[in-house]
């Protein structure tokens, strides 16, 4: 019997760390910024379905930082937003800025088993604190799954697609952070809220 009652109290306790994790996640990848709009998409990012990002506050008309990548790719960062949470969103905008269709390299995902197993999403971006001396990865819900922007593979000729990644967010003294992304060049961002 006590075997039993160990058996149910290790269920119940994975059953509650599960339901904890994605409250965490509901609540960081919430809202628009209290403007009264509904968000458009769930929190969590979910196979076969792009995820878009919610409309932030103070999300800049002019990118905090243009990166570069492969075939005419361009990621422009218009927000890094500081959740209560303490998670940090970047919002942006994936553009191929060539005039022939692109597809998205699989290295944006990045190299991780629990990552790649979800199929494409930007997954591989970090932020990196070079003060405080650490790197942080994309977040990930309960399943494995990145709370990113998924479900792409090509962008045709002059094409755009609203991104979003949610990062783990650094100590409230640091503002300035470095973005990465496999396959575009890095850029410091400004981290606002």
């Amino acid at each position: 019997m006590s075997i039993r009652f160990t058996a149910r109290a290790r269920r119940g306790i994975v059953a509650l760390t599960i339901a904890a994790g994605l409250a965490v996640g509901v609540a960081g990848c919430g809202g628009g910024g209290g403007d009264g709009k509904k968000p458009e998409t769930s929190a969590s990012a979910s196979r076969g379905e792009g995820s878009q990002p919610s409309t932030q506050e103070g999300q800049a008309d002019v990118p905090l930082a243009e990166l570069k990548g492969q075939d005419g790719l361009l990621l422009q960062i218009t927000s890094a937003e500081r959740d209560a949470g303490g998670f940090v969103t970047v919002n942006g905008t994936l553009k191929n800025d060539s005039d022939k269709g692109v597809v998205v390299p699989a290295a944006v995902r990045g190299d991780e088993t629990e990552i790649v197993r979800n199929g494409r999403s930007l997954g591989g971006a970090t932020l990196v604190d070079s003060k405080g001396k650490k790197r942080y990865y994309v977040l990930r819900d309960t399943d494995g799954r990145p709370l990113t922007t998924t479900g792409f593979s090509t962008l045709k000729a002059g094409e755009s697609l609203a991104v979003f990644m949610q990062f783990p967010a650094p100590p409230e003294g640091t503002t300035e952070v470095a973005f990465q992304l496999p396959t575009f060049a890095s850029a410091t961002i400004q981290i606002s809220g």
